[in-house]
């Protein structure tokens, strides 16, 4: 007959053994975020997930550990377990528009997982274009593709501020900017 161990996995009274460093995280467009989730000891050789949805109990796993520290891919996310920092970290890569959501840090455990939301936002992005004061009398427009003669504009003004859908363009100094916050 074999006698398994027992492990007994400490939990402080009022406590949750698995918290985010910070529920709310953002990143840019095609840029990349990280989220730290921090678990008391006694879990390191357990499985840790990322997943998206706003119900962590049937939301979709993303990337999982496999119970040890190395790095495990998914698509345009990795997770990491530190097990002697007792910290998991999450990347998330290349984001996109559709990327913001409600995410999940969670530990796999028998029973109910352990699961802690994060808020994923994306950021506006901004860009500017300088001209010469020659050319302040012409239309302004911007046009997402590098091919002018087959590009669709999105937003054009010749006055000093424009907000078509989600672009927004503003004129000062011979300058213009355009704002982006969406698809």
């Amino acid at each position: 007959m074999w006698l398994l161990p027992v492990l007994f996995l400490p939990i402080v009274q009022g406590s949750y053994p698995l918290t985010a460093v910070s529920n709310a995280v953002s990143g840019p467009v095609r840029g990349s975020l990280t989220v730290q989730c921090r678990y008391e000891p006694g879990w390191e050789t357990y499985q840790k997930w990322w997943c998206r949805g706003a119900n962590w109990k049937n939301c979709r796993i993303l990337v999982k550990t496999n119970g040890s520290g190395e790095r495990a891919k998914g698509n345009q996310v990795s997770i990491q377990d530190n097990q002697k920092m007792h910290t998991f970290t999450v990347t998330m890569e290349e984001l996109r528009w559709n990327d913001a959501d409600t995410y999940w840090c969670g530990i796999e455990k028998s029973g109910t997982d352990l699961g802690v939301k994060v808020k994923v936002t994306i950021d506006p992005v901004t860009m500017q274009c300088h001209y010469s004061p020659e050319w302040e009398t012409y239309v302004r427009s911007w046009c997402p593709d590098a091919d002018l003669s087959s590009c669709t504009i999105v937003v054009q003004t010749a006055g000093s501020e424009l907000k078509k859908n989600l672009v927004s363009i503003n004129q000062k100094m011979h300058t213009f900017s355009m704002t982006i916050w969406g698809e």
